[in-house]
């Protein structure tokens, strides 16, 4: 078996054999749920592939390869008179240059159209009857003459847009203000993007473009230009098509069962696998009403390509063609009020609650700090994936959370810069864990903690002061995917462990050490202290504080019953448990808790 590692060519997919998950059956679904549709999902989530999949369908140009490219898959079983029925234009602003003057970008932006029109013609030659007049200082009149040319062949136009927004995420990930004024003039009063647009939408009288297929990340530019394109049907919350893109788990263990085939795998091999994959890749929805989330399509193929190689898992879990979405939890962090809700987000038990998603918002808001609401942000975060559906209240109101543990340790990543944003105090503190996790010596760590990380708490206007921040510090120094499955508020015994470190399967061969660590936290008025006087403490006098006291037997007492669990439930662990208690942000008491 192939896979296809950055491919989005169908018929290379098909012809050549490469893996594919099979979404041909919903394309009745979609010629009957509308014929201008706008899609959006996350970056590299398989949407070139899709528009691909519908350009092959649906190309009259291809209709004696039907059987060739359809016959196997579901849609050839039963196809829909359309297909093989259009020509098909296609355009994808991914292409476009979004640097330079805004004079520069829309001379791209007709340059590209006009460039897509000229391998119009020439791969429809056979059945245009006309010239088509390209004029290369304005592709608005290319498109006018391309459709009076298609009229008079009797065959309708199927347009396909592929990442409709790829300019406007440049300024708002940049976020480039100085770029501001250039998307505005693209964008609002006559610019050519609206023009485009209009252009389009005056073109779907029934004799120009009959159906369009429109996809992107988010719905920011599609807000701007309404006035220019406001017939798009919004299809990306719709329940019928939340796996569009993406990959359920029965074709995940599909896949796994090829790999195991070639490297002799056994059968346990390719169910670790699986759940491995699971806690990393799984736990996107974008509808309510879905039984099943699915898997990041990119993600996994990395994933499987890697172990299909080296029949190992690969080194890195997060495919770095993907580390650039960091950029919007940067882009967050950076606002007011981004911060405490990126700190919030790591909170298992509070996860964010809005009545439902910003449908609607422009570059307007975006660059506009005091629009940046809590719905705002949540649903920026949504429709860049770093934030999914998890499910209703019972008040009616959507619950978000964080899809998997590669989304989770961007975060991790994000936080630990927001709050230690010097190079060489992150440094030090990786290298506190590594005592930690390589030698079982916690007192580097706490020390750390307690010199660096509380002095940021106590400058910081941070809402919260618990357990859970004393955690979060704890949880950015020791986050380490290539080593460890590293989860916060881990299912154990019927209870949550704060903490857990578990080696990954394929990394034990290395002398490392499993980690449990359970919090508390004793707030300085419960001890009844200053954090002057906090600070002042011996170690003897932190541990005669009878708050600390009853805390301390609290956390040694949850280490015993979940590190039980944990090896109860897990072979061959090295576990090391330990229980920390913070008083204030000013002191840690530590011990390991051996059984």
């Amino acid at each position: 078996m192939r896979f296809p590692y950055g491919l989005c060519d169908f018929n290379k997919i098909i012809t050549k054999g490469y893996f594919y998950c099979d979404r041909t059956d919903r394309i009745a679904v979609l010629e009957n749920t509308g014929d201008y549709l706008l899609l959006l999902r996350p970056r590299r989530f398989g949407k070139s592939l899709l528009l691909s999949m519908l350009e092959n369908y649906y190309d009259i140009a291809r209709k004696d390869r039907f059987q060739e490219l359809f016959g196997h898959l579901l849609i050839g079983k039963n196809p829909t008179p359309s297909h093989n029925q259009y020509f098909i234009l296609k355009w994808d602003f991914s292409c476009v240059d979004p640097s330079g003057s805004a004079a520069d970008i829309k001379r791209a932006f007709h340059n590209h159209i006009n460039a897509c029109i000229e391998s119009f013609v020439m791969y429809y030659e056979d059945y245009l009857t006309r010239e088509v007049k390209v004029d290369s200082s304005d592709a608005v009149n290319s498109i006018k003459s391309l459709l009076s040319v298609t009229r008079k062949s009797g065959h309708l136009v199927y347009l396909l847009i592929d990442e409709y927004d790829n300019f406007a995420n440049e300024v708002m990930m940049g976020v480039r203000r100085e770029k501001k004024d250039i998307y505005e003039a693209l964008v609002y009063g006559g610019g050519p993007l609206q023009t485009l647009f209009k252009a389009v939408k005056s073109a779907t009288d029934g004799s120009g473009f009959d159906r369009s297929f429109i996809t992107g990340v988010s719905p920011v530019v599609m807000s701007d230009i309404t006035s220019g394109y406001n017939m798009a049907k919004n299809i990306y919350l719709d329940s019928a098509f939340n796996d569009l893109c993406g990959f359920h788990e029965k074709e995940i263990k599909k896949a796994l069962n090829a790999v195991s085939a070639e490297c002799g795998l056994k059968k346990k091999d390719v169910a670790e696998a699986i759940d491995f994959m699971r806690v990393y890749y799984n736990g996107y929805k974008f509808a309510l009403d879905v039984a099943e989330s699915i898997y990041n399509p990119t993600l996994a193929i990395y994933f499987i390509e890697a172990f299909l190689k080296t029949c190992k898992y690969p080194r890195e879990m997060l495919d770095s063609n993907l580390a650039a979405d960091e950029a919007k939890l940067q882009s967050i962090s950076q606002i007011p009020n981004g911060g405490q809700l990126l700190l919030d987000l790591m909170k298992r038990d509070d996860f964010p609650v809005i009545t439902k998603l910003a449908a609607r918002f422009g570059i307007k808001e975006m660059l506009t700090d005091k629009s940046k609401d809590f719905v705002f942000m949540t649903s920026f975060l949504y429709y860049f994936g770093v934030l999914t559906i998890d499910e209703e209240t019972e008040k009616g109101e959507l619950i978000l959370r964080v899809p998997n543990l590669v989304t989770r340790g961007l975060y991790v990543e994000r936080i630990q810069q927001m709050l230690l944003p010097e190079p060489v105090d992150r440094d030090d503190g990786v290298f506190a864990a590594k005592q930690l996790y390589a030698k079982g010596d916690m007192k580097p760590l706490c020390e750390f903690v307690e010199q660096r990380f509380f002095k940021v708490f106590r400058n910081r206007d941070y809402r919260w002061a618990n357990e859970f921040t004393v955690k979060t510090a704890f949880l950015t120094l020791l986050y380490n995917d290539i080593l460890y499955i590293i989860d916060s508020e881990k299912n154990a015994s019927r209870g949550y462990a704060d903490l857990t470190m578990m080696i990954r399967p394929d990394m034990r061969r290395f002398k490392i050490l499993d980690i449990l660590v359970e919090f508390k936290y004793t707030g300085l008025k419960e001890a009844g202290l200053s954090g002057e006087k906090a600070s002042q403490l011996s170690t003897e006098d932190l541990r005669a504080i009878p708050a600390m006291q009853a805390k301390r037997k609290e956390a040694k007492k949850q280490t015993e019953k979940y590190g039980d669990a944990l090896e109860k439930k897990y072979d061959n662990l090295r576990l090391k448990r330990y229980a920390i208690v913070s008083l204030g942000f000013e002191r840690l008491w530590w011990q390991e808790v051996k059984r």
